[in-house]
């Protein structure tokens, strides 16, 4: 039965139950960051001085624990999406997305360990000259899961997210609708299973390691750490009593560095543009290019990522190579960064024009023109169907229009079922069907044109280019932030730089970016009973505009930090080589006065 309500209090229910469904999306958005930001100053400060190792499987158990713990309510709840054929049913709160909160703030907690201690874990006991190439290849093997994930997910995504409790033949939707919801909780649990298996080794690997060319002194390492592992409790409380007290001096030391403090300010701006392009990657070639979900996650996963890592390895294997110094790594990281920007730029000029909606996009006769007014919806050829607005049941024409719902396009009659439902006698259909003999549409939008294949076919080529010249310069640039500043400070660096990221950049990012591009919507979904849903169309010229302007101002103003940051590294390493040279002669100049006077014969 349709809800009956006072329009007033209506209103103001709607008002705020779309406020709380926007906060609690907030929530469990940043959660994942929040659990994480909590604990990653301690963790690196104490870790540092701590089983190491460890540590790490611990914090793998724990995004095991968050991954299993934010898919569990898939199973306690069913998704039903809008349709033409839909009655008014009052929507029930539910609790479920604690699950999902609870689920990505130990995931979060879980992953803090990783970066500081795994990174200076490998830089203190390797040489100086292969340091670098080892980080490479962690980094390079690190890109092996964001490529199983978008592998995964474009799997996931072409299932139905109720794969086995529906019938799929009973669906009138496909991947390629943006009211399908694909199988998001499959990939959570593979996640946690391969997350356990992955924890099982540090267990077992030693808290330090004889350094590369010390080898000899293995049994000397080895017997002090068991000699660590084995101190009484008091001593040991001692001990972190004491690693707590240095830890705001330590803090002031560090940030302190202008070298350090400037490189941060410079990642927390590429960072930003970086999470906002990671972000929203997918959904932009979506829209822009009218991609599926599925197919927009196997392309990232198979073309983009293992370029990516390919760049970061051979960017690691010249700094081994050529043996670059610090100064020369921050020159290699700030030329590759920024000819993948200029590449970048070119995506400006790749687009895709929008798709013909009538009463959207297009007017009724076919003439483009951009609407955010509903009663544009309305025509004289459907103005007698008492159709509604908010219903997004697309359908297309064979004249590539495509109409928001059958009733909107004036039909009247169909045939088929399912997937391949037909509606006949459309009176606000322009060239009439020549299968149908009538005037005829599908359902579904209409596909793209073969300009539009050609011009995704440029974005992908650009982007591919861009990413792997990009990833040239990882390594050579992450080794400032390790080489800037005093050996003893190396976990405390990674740890606060990764903070300072996920705090100004990380968090923040996404909420602006889905801001300014969800100004673009064209048609806002609308959930039973009232209340705004998803976005449905967008405009996609703004969309782009908006989106890659974001993107590459953001970029764009860091690089004014970075070359501050290659300045100063220049000054303070030209200081540190005369200061070596001064102390060399002056060692010298001390062993010849020291050297006997050569004897003479008379």
């Amino acid at each position: 039965e349709p809800c009956r309500r006072d329009i007033r209090s209506t209103n103001q229910t709607r008002l705020a139950r779309m406020e709380l469904l926007v906060a609690i999306d907030s929530l469990i958005s940043e959660c994942f960051s929040v659990g994480n930001l909590l604990f990653l100053a301690v963790v690196s400060h104490f870790g540092a001085r701590l089983h190491r190792p460890r540590l790490i499987g611990m914090g793998c158990f724990l995004m095991a624990i968050g991954s299993a713990l934010t898919g569990l309510p898939h199973f306690f709840m069913r998704y039903e999406y809008d349709t033409v054929i839909q009655d008014c049913v009052k929507d029930t709160g539910s609790s479920m997305w604690i699950y999902v909160f609870l689920g990505n703030a130990l995931r979060g907690i879980g992953e803090t360990p990783i970066t500081p201690l795994g990174i200076s874990y490998i830089d203190d006991f390797a040489k100086a000259e292969n340091s670098a190439f080892y980080i490479s290849c962690l980094q390079t093997i690190t890109l092996l899961g964001p490529m199983f994930g978008f592998l995964l997910g474009s799997m996931c995504a072409n299932l139905y997210v109720d794969i086995g409790f529906v019938s799929v033949d009973s669906l009138t939707i496909t991947p390629q609708d943006a009211r399908w919801v694909g199988a998001w909780w499959l990939g959570f649990f593979v996640s946690s299973a391969i997350l356990v298996l992955a924890g099982v080794p540090f267990w077992f690997l030693p808290r330090s390691l004889p350094r590369q060319g010390e080898e000899g002194n293995e049994n000397f390492n080895v017997d002090q750490g068991n000699k660590e592992q084995s101190v009484l409790p008091n001593t040991h409380s001692v001990k972190l009593a004491n690693i707590a007290k240095g830890f705001l001096p330590s803090l002031k030391r560090l940030l302190c560095t202008p070298a350090y403090f400037l490189l941060l300010c410079g990642i927390v701006l590429k960072f930003s543009s970086f999470i906002g392009l990671l972000t929203f990657k997918a959904k932009y070639m979506e829209q822009q290019f009218g991609q599926s979900a599925s197919r927009a996650n196997f392309l990232i996963g198979v073309l983009i990522l293992p370029v990516v890592a390919v760049g970061i390895f051979l960017g690691g294997l010249l700094m081994k190579r050529y043996k670059l110094s610090v100064v020369a790594g921050a020159q290699l990281s700030f030329i590759t960064s920024f000819t993948a920007f200029i590449l970048l730029l070119f995506h400006f000029s790749t687009k895709c024009d929008n798709l013909p909606v009538a009463g959207l996009t297009v007017s009724y006769n076919g003439t483009p023109e951009i609407s955010h007014d509903e009663h544009s919806l309305m025509s004289q050829c459907n103005q007698d169907c008492s159709c509604s607005t908010s219903e997004w049941d697309p359908v297309c024409s064979d004249s590539g229009i495509t109409y928001m719902s059958p009733c909107l396009a004036g039909c009247t009659t169909f045939t088929g079922k399912g997937k391949n439902t037909v509606f006949h006698n459309c009176s606000c259909v322009l060239t009439p069907s020549p299968v149908e003999g009538s005037r005829s549409v599908s359902l579904g939008q209409c596909p793209r044109g073969p300009r539009c294949t050609r011009s995704f076919t440029s974005y992908m080529a650009v982007t591919v280019l861009s990413s792997f010249i990009n990833s040239l310069g990882t390594t050579p640039g992450y080794m400032i932030t390790i080489r800037c500043i005093t050996p003893e400070l190396k976990s405390l660096a990674l740890g606060i730089q990764t903070l300072v990221m996920r705090t100004l950049g990380g968090i923040p990012a996404p909420v602006y970016f889905g801001a300014l591009t969800d100004s673009t919507c064209l048609k806002w979904g609308i959930r039973s009973c009232g209340g705004r849903g998803a976005c449905r169309m967008y405009d996609s010229n703004m969309y782009r505009v908006i989106f890659l302007s974001l993107t590459t101002c953001l970029s764009g103003c860091s690089y004014f930090f970075i070359i501050a940051v290659i300045v100063l590294l220049r000054k303070q390493f030209k200081k540190e080589e005369v200061k070596a040279l001064q102390q060399t002669a002056s060692k010298q100049n001390e062993t010849k006065l020291q050297s006997p006077e050569m004897c003479h014969p008379d």
